[in-house]
């Protein structure tokens, strides 16, 4: 158990796990807002964008002819409506041509004469002729067909299902008003047109509610299909894809058809739809649909070419197996929105800047909308808004929490070592801090590295003569003046010892190479040498304050370390431990009785180990002291001081 929490311990302060779990976190939220009915206004919107940007067929141009009733038709035959006689006639010569089907998109629940009696009979004697009745919520609001058709095959509804915002995206096959059971009028006159290629409406062989029609199930609308929340889904409804362009149907006027100006072979074999055009806006039958969003409101569609539109998508279904518009379910959709939640998150693990935000989140965007065009390009209706919300909102969330998790990161590493490296090393800990800051804090690590004390000669002494405020002031000239030394050589102060300094050169990077490893033996030596110079000038300048002048011992060290942080969040300190570290202490204090300074001409001495020496590569002047057993060591270590620099050229390395 322990083991398993502290695996889970481990995973919950991973960035990455992070990013899925608020990835997740916020997917799920969208999917609690979009059961709300809170996004639907908006994926619908997405929806009609797509249907109008949907590749278009012209095929219901050879299958159905629109007779539009036109504002100058209206004045020509006055008055209005249109007379029982007119509309005999009408149907007379279109039947003459024979066509398929006629839908007749006119009320006529109550005779217009004159030339009721021969209306009456052309709708009596012509079983292809349809006409409209409309089912309300109750008697009252019934619109009935002409009386000779009441009861028989040739009526049927023509009511439009209209969503909130006012656009019809959904077509109603089937409607039950409690009394009988009606097929649409574009359903009827669709399927007068299939039964003359032999195909006929039958039950889906898996689901037997659900209808078929040739090859093609029309899969029923449920009230959650796609982005609809909760919809009304009564009746028998599809989804309308409209697939087809309006402008490529054929549409004459009432006075061409009277004038004799079309010809049979036009309307010969094809549904034949006759109603108010759109240039009769006297008398408005016109709908919004999704081709009216984006050009303004004033762009709407009459009602004979919206059932033009849903007989077309029948027929296309009948005889060309194409299905519609299909929908995934819902848990598929949950793992969609999901799916993409949690990528936002992933990739706002990486978005630490602000420019990386604005183009990742762009392309994913962007790369969303193309697959979810892609697919129903094809035929799937898959949700675009909630993914697109959850991709947003959990880069946007992440790449917060990444970059207060980052400013907290650098703000331990720079309290770690901001103040006593060089900014070229500080900046490399910070490019490189995926390879050894773990958990907020840095790993464990072994490497190589050359370790610096340094200790003051007679501190003791002068403490005794100095005010404790001009001791203070005295012992922070002091470690002023060499801390510099360390940073410009590459080190890294690591802690102050009273008025001892210890230094490491090598961390907290692991050195990968020999000359990696022998440039922080070199530097290191450096360093010293630059602390020794840099005393003499202190002693010239307390001598002349009449301060007490002092003396130095430097101890280095180069082998295998253990680096790591120790201490608690509120205080956390990097260090170096190991046998490396007590090396470089004892040579510091090494025969401390003897050294006797000279403060102005050779005020430090600098005493080396045998493995800093063979990384030195001759290039400093040292004095062999010999093999001596170092206290606490059971081991005998050979010991050099560092006189000097053998050539120019690495005294001019040495310059501040």
């Amino acid at each position: 158990m322990v083991a398993v929490a502290a695996v889970g311990k481990k995973c919950f302060q991973s960035p990455w796990v992070t990013s899925v779990i608020v990835g997740m976190l916020i997917g799920f939220g969208i999917i609690g807002l979009r059961s709300t009915g809170a996004l639907e206004p908006l994926e619908l919107g997405a929806y009609d964008w797509y249907l109008s940007l949907r590749p278009k067929t012209s095929v219901a141009g050879s299958r159905i002819v629109l007779i539009g009733i036109t504002e100058a038709d209206i004045s020509r035959h006055k008055p209005w409506p249109l007379s029982d006689a007119i509309l005999a006639r009408v149907l007379e010569q279109l039947v003459q041509y024979q066509p398929r089907g006629i839908g007749l998109d006119l009320y006529r629940d109550i005779p217009i004469p004159p030339g009721s009696d021969a209306f009456n009979a052309v709708l009596a004697n012509h079983p292809s002729i349809i006409v409209p009745t409309k089912l309300g919520t109750g008697p009252t609001h019934d619109i009935p067909p002409p009386a000779v058709l009441q009861g028989t095959e040739q009526v049927s509804f023509n009511d439009m299902l209209i969503d909130p915002g006012g656009i019809v995206r959904r077509g109603l096959l089937f409607l039950d008003n409690g009394e009988t059971t009606m097929p649409s009028f574009a359903l009827r006159l669709a399927l007068l047109y299939l039964q003359a290629e032999n195909i006929y409406a039958q039950p889906d062989d898996t689901h037997p509610a659900w209808l078929r029609l040739g090859p093609t199930t029309l899969r029923q609308f449920a009230p959650n299909d796609g982005s609809y929340v909760e919809a009304d889904a009564g009746g028998y409804q599809i989804l309308l894809d409209f697939r087809d362009a309006p402008e490529a149907i054929p549409v004459f006027s009432l006075t061409a058809l009277l004038a004799g100006q079309i010809s049979p072979e036009t309307v010969a074999g094809k549904i034949v739809l006759l109603g108010l055009g759109v240039k009769a806006e006297s008398v408005k039958d016109f709908f919004f649909t999704p081709y009216s969003r984006g050009r303004g409101f004033n762009h709407y569609m009459p009602g004979i070419a919206l059932h033009a539109l849903i007989i077309s998508q029948l027929l296309r279904a009948g005889l060309d197996s194409d299905g519609g518009v299909a929908t995934v379910r819902e848990g598929e959709e949950w793992g969609w929105i999901l799916l993409w939640s949690v990528l936002g998150g992933v990739l706002g693990r990486l978005m630490y800047a602000l420019w990386r935000f604005l183009l990742i989140a762009l392309s994913g965007l962007l790369l969303l909308s193309a697959l979810t065009y892609s697919v129903f390009v094809y035929g799937w209706w898959i949700p675009v808004i909630p993914p697109a919300l959850g991709w947003l909102i959990s880069a946007a969330v992440v790449t917060a929490y990444m970059s207060n998790y980052e400013k907290q990161h650098r703000t331990i590493l720079m309290q770690l070592f901001g103040q006593y490296v060089s900014p070229a090393v500080a900046e490399t800990i910070w490019q490189q801090r995926d390879q050894w800051l773990h958990g907020g804090r840095p790993r464990s690590q072994r490497l190589v590295a050359s370790v610096l004390f340094s200790d003051l000669v007679g501190f003791t002494t002068v403490s005794e003569k100095l005010e404790p405020q001009t001791l203070t002031n005295w012992l922070n000239e002091y470690l002023e003046a060499m801390t510099p030394y360390v940073i410009r050589h590459d080190g890294v102060i690591l802690k102050y010892i009273g008025d001892g300094i210890m230094a490491a050169f090598g961390v907290p990077l692991a050195r990968e190479t020999e000359a990696a490893i022998r440039q922080d033996a070199v530097h290191a030596v450096q360093c010293a040498m630059a602390m020794a110079r840099q005393l003499a000038d202190l002693n010239h300048h307390w001598q002349a304050q009449g301060w007490p002048m002092i003396g130095m011992r430097i101890g280095i060290y180069t082998g295998p370390v253990i680096a790591g942080s120790t201490g608690g969040t509120e205080r956390l300190e990097y260090n170096v431990h190991g046998d490396t570290v007590n090396t470089a202490s004892r040579l510091e204090s090494f025969d401390k009785q003897v050294f006797l300074p000279d403060f102005i001409h050779d005020p430090c001495r600098i005493l080396i180990g045998e493995a800093t020496h063979y990384y030195l590569n001759h290039h400093f002047l040292t004095q062999g002291i010999g093999t001596v057993r170092l206290k606490g060591k059971e081991q005998e270590v050979l010991v050099y001081r560092v006189i000097g620099l053998k050539d120019d050229q690495m005294a001019l390395t040495q310059e501040d």
